[in-house]
């Protein structure tokens, strides 16, 4: 089969369409024949070398597909059903063999780009506003990068929840894309100050919370949006990770709260991953939850699709196609 591999830490030049052996399933787990793969910036950092993995491997992690063979003991999933996962490695790749309860069956009226467009960035979503800090009606939140994939799925669950959402974004057209998913007020940090726009959006008071995925260049600033006993929610580090920091920080800022959460701790038992996707599928199969799903590449053209994503010349989901 063909995979997109690592041999060696770098930029997009350094990935490799390879022909390797296709995986079997051992026990408790099934092999998917991958249709659509999600790409994301996890994909980038481990790229990179930014988060380390043992060389070659097999990149991705976010895919939809049919499972094709199961091993011994698995009875989640069976020959023929259509599905879905995040947080396994290898997806870059036209079969990949995952462990049968991170499977999540994808129902009928949800197609398979959508699936997949879904898993990563979706259930992110679903965490950071139903549990990281679970947002009420009437909070106020701050969204980065908020035409982003997550960005944009984040914004529409913000407003299911009750929430005012402000958003930042770099040009007019993700300003329209946020406003389109639903932002009270979006800001063009490339033209104003942040910080003193949330200062001013909020007569003084600062938000709930930030939804940062950004890191380095919006941190210290991001500490500044908070009302006192705020929380910083930091989930990425597009711009790099946040540098050592002196914890008395936060209180002499308010007693604010910063915590670093990842999905595979949001999704640690079959209840809790079925639960997220479970709304996310209803959602979009109703009508309540938009994707956008701006580009498919072809998977041998992942590093074309790297070189897009870490420019910041997408918005919304990026597919890869085997």
């Amino acid at each position: 089969m063909k995979a997109v591999r690592v041999h060696k830490y770098g930029g997009p030049e350094v990935l490799t369409y390879d022909e390797i052996e296709v995986p079997e399933p051992k026990a408790d787990e099934a092999r998917v024949k991958i249709e659509a793969i999600g790409l994301n910036y996890i994909d980038i950092y481990q790229r990179t070398g930014l988060y380390t993995l043992p060389l070659p491997f097999t990149l991705g992690r976010e895919a939809a597909g049919l499972v094709d063979a199961t091993g011994p003991n698995v009875t989640e999933v069976k020959v023929g059903d259509r599905v879905a996962y995040a947080m396994e490695p290898g997806a870059y790749a036209e079969y990949a063999v995952v462990p049968a309860w991170k499977l999540v069956p994808v129902p009928a009226n949800v197609d398979t780009l959508s699936a997949a467009a879904t898993m990563l960035q979706g259930m992110t979503a679903h965490y950071l506003a139903h549990s990281t800090y679970p947002l009420n009606q009437g909070d106020t939140a701050l969204v980065h990068a908020a035409a982003g994939g997550v960005g944009l799925l984040l914004i529409q669950i913000a407003k299911r929840r009750g929430a005012r959402v402000l958003g930042t974004v770099s040009t007019e057209e993700k300003a329209r894309l946020a406003r389109d998913a639903g932002a009270d007020e979006v800001i063009l940090y490339s033209r104003v100050d942040f910080g003193t726009e949330v200062k001013r959006l909020t007569s003084g008071a600062g938000v709930h919370v930030v939804y940062d995925s950004v890191g380095a260049t919006t941190f210290e600033k991001s500490l500044d949006c908070l009302r006192p006993r705020g929380y910083l929610v930091l989930f990425g580090q597009a711009s790099g990770p946040v540098p050592p920091f002196d914890l008395g920080n936060l209180a002499a800022k308010g007693s604010l709260f910063v915590t670093r959460p990842t999905l595979v701790h949001y999704m640690r038992d079959r209840r809790e991953l079925l639960e997220r996707a479970g709304d996310l599928f209803n959602w979009i199969a109703s009508g309540k939850l938009k994707l956008r799903i701006e580009k498919t590449f072809p998977l041998a053209e992942a590093a074309e699709a790297h070189r897009q994503l870490e420019g910041r010349r997408t918005t919304g989901k990026v597919i890869l196609l085997p």
